[in-house]
């Protein structure tokens, strides 16, 4: 206590320091910077993938970054030694080494192996026996080694002492209780306590609450600033101005507000806030494995006076001639940018040897770069040689900075997430304008104002991965709209009153091959160049699309690029489907070999959930036509409701006088008619009654490719089958997952279950008359024969169902259950089950890459991301795939 009672007379006696530069509000006061998208309440559905590809751009990639590559990784470090229970023996423990981590699993080999990894074994660190290194002692548990190595060794407590001497230890806080399993970020939690210096004086410090833990990047508020959010800090959790409280007072630094706060609060108010957080951060101290990773800062080569080239942090798309004004100790120095008024509000910063943004002299001259002259300096053309004879000053030698050449892989008109400078809780749309060095030219898209622009460091802890914010919930400001439109290369949508002029309606409809064209837009040419599709909404819309909806569509899209016009068209029917995940589902089965097609995805929205799926959509001018009648027909819909011929009038197809029923058989099934034979009899009868009971019920993809086959063979005297069978009842509500009957898992010629067990129609011969007895029990063992198979077919759709609904549905909380052992799998079982989940469209990385069972245990994020060339977003989605198998595996198979 009378340690803590001299550092709070510390902060009653000695005030704080003042600044010598105005205070920039860290909430992003500076209104004429934020960006449109923060201001405007609508939502903007911003995808990456689509952005990436309308603007021709590519992602940077993630393993430039260094920071959120650090974060990802676990609290357990290969090499560090626990204690385990057992295998066979779960009363006995022995020492472990860490072999290697995914997620919450470890792999672990027993001590005394060595390089002998076939008893490797993995386990669950949040359900495993695990303690750390002499907790078997403390609490009288017995250490044996396993008793496959037991003769080994004749003194294992000998071969321990060696083992263990210098080895590193698991923490027991990451094996026990709340923390257990946790990565150093997630120890992090909200109104956690930490030390942070201060902005211009190394040697002091104040202590920080924790607000928001956004992946590692930590919104801040000083103690005693609980009501005002102005003064709020956004640092990421490895910044070096953060440490654990304590660590000031071990250090002898001084713990006072920062100058721009002192003055707001009495010395009281401030002496009440320290004693109250201190005690508070006794009680809940912040682990240690959270500061593990902080770099240490190396000593300094800087003397006061000498020059440099500065980022100005007040303006950073500046660079200025600075000079170093104070030396703190080795770690530290002051420099100021240099201002030539005699009565100048100077900037300073406070530097280390690494830090961002600080060059040697003639940095910019060598790189090409603009410097910006000091406020006040005569000339118009600034030389480096004449200003420092006029200061009288030297140029920091070059070795005192650091690499200034290393520019880990970032590029000219990459994409990434960056932080608005000036509004440091948004986070924005970049593009890398230029790389010089170690520096980099941002630009933050849909940026209001001039400084739009700006420079960073390539190791700025203030740059995310493309996908970032949408692996960590947090809020992406897309680019605005008007931006949007400008790089967007979508087809132009023609609105309700412009039809094509000089080209007579009668042409049109008769000859498909006439593109009306707007005089607006100019002939399409090209083999890949789409004509103006239109929607046809007097066209008979089908048993999935809602007319009205389908009505207030514009009249036409295009002309364009054939992929982006027919993506553009697919769009706006899915959204006018009475359920949209329906269309998506049929949309989906919509191929043809002979076509030259490139697979997009394409979103439906239902009931608040959304659904992805990937569509294979034409490329090339020719197959514009035949694609979108197979569309149609597949969505059961006159085959001219969007197509490159409009239809003013009367329809060619004459759809307007079909019914639902007849119209699904002429466009849609493509049922042959069979006319009953003559002689029909009593057996038959009964038969009929079973199909007809058969064919009121739903129809479902199996049952209706059994039903074809009874017609053609056994089922011939079914009077007006053909067209009855295509009746259906309204289907109720959908599910939230996909239902059996379109699931693209089930295509058509894979559901004819009966095909080997049904004999071929024979002609009919003379019939002998049969008892009442006879005909009653043939046909209740006809009966009993249809109904045990249709029972078997409805078991064999149901498990799939159930397998479907399980794995695609992709219930974070919901277990995986394995049929089958990872170890055993091959290519193709591993490439069927990506398919099954929400990665589908990686499944072909697995096929390409020969990835087997085992191949598919031992992957973890940074192999995905580095093998696979993924972004950070769809590499975390399939690593959970990953780990739901291996935590099934662990459950079901590893004992």
């Amino acid at each position: 206590m009378e340690t803590r009672a001299s550092v709070i007379l510390s902060v009653r006696e000695t005030p704080p320091l003042p600044e010598e530069r105005n205070p920039s509000p860290a909430n992003g006061s500076a209104e004429q910077f934020d960006s449109e998208e923060s201001s405007n309440s609508e939502d903007v559905d911003f995808n990456w993938d689509e952005y990436l590809e309308e603007t021709g751009s590519s992602a940077a990639p993630h393993t430039s970054f260094k920071h959120v590559e650090t974060s990802l990784q676990s609290s357990f470090q290969p090499g560090m030694k626990l204690e385990v229970a057992n295998k066979h023996n779960p009363d006995t423990y022995w020492v472990a080494t860490i072999i290697t981590t995914c997620g919450q699993l470890l792999l672990l080999r027993y001590c005394g192996y060595g390089d002998d990894r076939r008893a490797d074994f993995w386990c669950d660190v949040m359900t495993a026996d695990l303690h750390s290194v002499g907790w078997c002692t403390q609490n009288g548990k017995v250490l044996m080694p396993p008793s496959a190595i037991k003769e080994k060794y004749a003194d294992w407590t000998d071969f321990l002492i060696r083992d263990l001497t210098g080895s590193r230890t698991a923490p027991a806080n990451l094996l026990e209780g709340p923390l257990r399993g946790k990565n150093p970020v997630d120890l992090i939690t909200v109104d956690s306590l930490i030390e942070l210096q201060d902005s211009q004086n190394p040697f002091q410090y104040w202590i920080v609450s924790v607000l928001e833990n956004v992946g590692g990047r930590l919104r801040l508020r000083y103690v005693g600033m609980e009501e005002t959010e102005s003064y709020d800090q956004w640092l990421f959790y490895l910044d070096y101005r953060l440490r654990p409280v304590g660590w000031c007072q071990e250090n002898t630094y001084r713990l006072a507000p920062p100058a721009e706060i002192y003055s707001l609060k009495t010395v009281s108010h401030w002496a009440s806030a320290l004693e109250k957080s201190l005690t508070e951060a006794a009680k809940f101290p912040l682990p240690m494995e959270v500061f593990k990773d902080h770099a240490d800062l190396r000593n300094h080569l800087f003397t006061v006076g000498m020059k440099m080239e500065v980022v100005d942090t007040n303006e950073p798309d500046r660079i200025c001639p600075a000079t170093v004004t104070k030396v703190f100790n080795s770690r530290f120095v002051q420099v100021t940018i240099d201002d030539l008024h005699p009565k100048a509000s100077k900037t300073s910063i406070l530097c280390h040897a690494d830090s961002f943004g600080i060059l040697p002299v003639q940095w910019c001259l060598k790189n090409g770069v603009h410097l910006t002259p000091p406020k006040g300096y005569s000339s118009q053309d600034f030389d480096w040689a004449d200003y420092q004879k006029q200061c009288g000053a030297e140029a920091a030698p070059e070795f005192c900075f650091k690499n200034a050449s290393f520019s880990r892989g970032f590029t000219k008109n990459m994409k990434l997430e960056a932080v608005n400078p000036q509004n440091p809780a948004e986070i924005c749309v970049a593009s890398i304008t230029s790389v010089k060095g170690r520096l980099m030219w941002l630009h933050l898209e849909g940026l209001q104002g001039p400084a739009s622009e700006y420079i960073v460091d390539i190791d700025s802890m203030d740059i995310f991965p493309v996908g970032w914010c949408e692996a960590n919930s947090y809020k992406l400001s897309a680019p605005h709209k008007a931006v949007l439109q400008q790089t967007r290369k979508i087809a132009v949508v023609q609105p309700e009153q412009q039809l094509p002029s000089g080209v007579p309606v009668e042409n049109i409809l008769h000859d498909p091959c006439v593109i009306p064209q707007p005089d607006t837009m100019g002939p399409v040419n090209g083999r890949y160049s789409c004509p103006a599709l239109f929607i046809n909404h007097r066209c008979f819309s089908g048993p999935h699309l809602n007319k009205g909806r389908l009505a207030e569509l514009p009249q036409s899209v295009g002309p364009g690029k054939c992929v982006l016009v027919l993506k553009e068209v697919l769009s706006m029917v899915i959204n006018s489907a009475y359920k949209p995940g329906s269309v998506l589902r049929e949309l989906q089965l919509v191929e043809d070999p002979r076509w030259n097609f490139q697979e997009e995805t394409l979103k439906a929205k239902y009931r608040g959930k959304t659904y992805r799926a990937t569509v294979k959509i034409v490329r090339t001018s020719d197959q514009v036509l035949d694609f979108c009648r197979k569309v149609c027909t597949k969505l059961e819909c006159c085959p001219n409701l969007f197509s490159p011929v409009p239809v003013t009038e009367g329809c060619p197809e004459n759809c307007s006088v079909h019914t639902k029923t007849k119209y699904t058989y002429y466009y849609g099934k493509r049922r042959k008619i069979v006319k009953p034979p003559f002689g029909e009899t009593d057996s038959r009868s009964l038969e009929r009654k079973h199909s007809q009971l058969a064919r009121r019920r739903k129809r479902r993809k199996p049952i209706v490719a059994q039903k074809k086959r009874q017609l053609s063979a056994t089922d011939l005297n079914a009077a007006g089958s053909a067209e009855e069978s295509d009746e259906e009842e309204p289907e109720g509500p959908e599910d939230e997952t996909w239902s059996e009957e379109t699931s693209p898992e089930l295509p058509d010629d894979q559901t004819d279950l009966s095909s080997a067990e049904v004999p071929p129609a024979t002609p009919m011969s003379p019939m002998r008359l049969r008892s009442s007895a006879e005909l009653g029990r043939a046909a209740r063992t006809e009966r009993g024969r249809r109904a045990q198979k249709a029972l078997s077919l409805l078991c064999a759709k149901g498990a799939k169902r159930d397998r479907m609904k399980q794995e695609i549905k992709q219930d974070p909380e919901e277990k995986l259950v394995l049929e089958s052992n990872p170890l055993e799998w091959t290519v193709t079982d591993v490439v069927r089950f990506i398919r099954l989940t929400d990665c589908a469209p990686l499944a072909k990385i697995f096929q390409e890459q020969d990835i087997d069972g085992q191949a598919l245990l031992l992957l973890t994020l940074p192999t995905v991301q580095e093998c696979m060339d993924l972004k950070l977003g769809p590499a975390i989605k399939l690593c959970h795939q990953i780990e739901r198998v291996k935590l099934a595996f662990y459950a079901q198979y590893a004992n």
